[in-house]
């Protein structure tokens, strides 16, 4: 579990679930310019977490975005893949947000097992 998750854990809350960016983003050509440094960077930094509570998620290094929202909020969370990215375990997350709110995060890895969890916690 990465920094910004532990220091935003709030009393009684804990990690249900962690997934991280997928390996593809080796394989874009904005990797190969960078010399593999970008994507390894963000696969690094990068947090995807369900705890008991809310769904917690960061991206990035020096200018991050974070996401947080409580599971009593979030509507539904919708996955995208197509033929390629099944056969290789990645997609993209969309969270709907009571109020149409939508947040989309792209080449996340194992994604049905992000919304299974989210699924089992949301309750």
């Amino acid at each position: 579990m990465g920094n910004y998750v532990n220091n935003t854990l709030i009393r009684d809350e804990h990690v249900v679930y962690e997934t991280k960016l997928h390996w593809i983003l080796f394989c874009k050509l904005k990797a190969l310019f960078s010399l593999f440094i970008v994507p390894a960077i963000d696969r690094t930094t990068s947090e995807f977490v369900i705890t008991n509570r809310r769904v917690v998620i960061k991206v990035g290094w020096f200018n991050h975005d974070a996401f947080e929202m409580n599971l009593s909020k979030i509507e539904s969370v919708n996955i995208s893949q197509s033929f390629i990215a099944r056969i290789l375990g990645y997609g993209t997350i969309i969270i709907v947000g009571t109020g149409g709110s939508k947040e989309m995060f792209h080449n996340i890895s194992k994604p049905k097992e992000f919304k299974r969890q989210f699924m089992a916690h949301a309750e």
